[in-house]
């Protein structure tokens, strides 16, 4: 077992897990923004639509798990951040929004440019709200105990995998 996989490793340090599914979901959409710009223009390969069904998959089961459980659980026991968590749960349906589009795109054989437009905006509003979100939950996070799937809607990633 990994050292930070350890069951009080977890729970110490669910702002740092927080950061690095962010950065993750950072670098898959920066890949798949790449992938749309490959040289050639191969566009939206079956490849590519995969990975970017997968991608929207797991950045909405991210938003999903904090909306029903960060979130709550930070409502309950830090009640001075619900302005703060309303605003990002606010976001969350907004990259709900834009994701439905992407894979209305992808499901109606919508073209690379239509879909980058589309990646381009939520690689933009993603950037803002990640920021945000760590700059006002990382500390509280961090002092939260509890599984990190059912906090955050997915695990960090495992770096050893890089």
């Amino acid at each position: 077992m990994h050292p930070s996989d350890s069951p009080s490793a977890r729970l110490t340090a669910l702002g740092t897990q927080l950061i690095e599914i962010h950065d993750w979901l950072r670098d898959e959409l920066a890949r798949l923004r790449a992938g749309l710009d490959s040289p050639g223009g191969a566009g939206l390969t079956r490849e590519l639509r995969a990975h970017c069904v997968g991608f929207c998959a797991a950045l909405d089961r991210h938003h999903t798990g904090e909306d029903g459980g960060a979130f709550r659980v930070l409502a309950d026991q830090v009640p001075e951040l619900r302005p703060v968590l309303a605003e990002l749960s606010a976001d969350h349906k907004t990259v709900a929004a834009i994701l439905t589009r992407v894979e209305t795109l992808l499901a109606e054989g919508g073209d690379g440019r239509s879909v980058r437009a589309e990646l381009d905006g939520l690689a933009g509003l993603l950037e803002s709200h990640f920021t945000y979100e760590e700059r006002k939950l990382v500390a509280a996070l961090s002092r939260l105990t509890g599984d990190t799937v059912q906090l955050l809607g997915v695990a960090p990633p495992d770096d050893e995998t890089g």
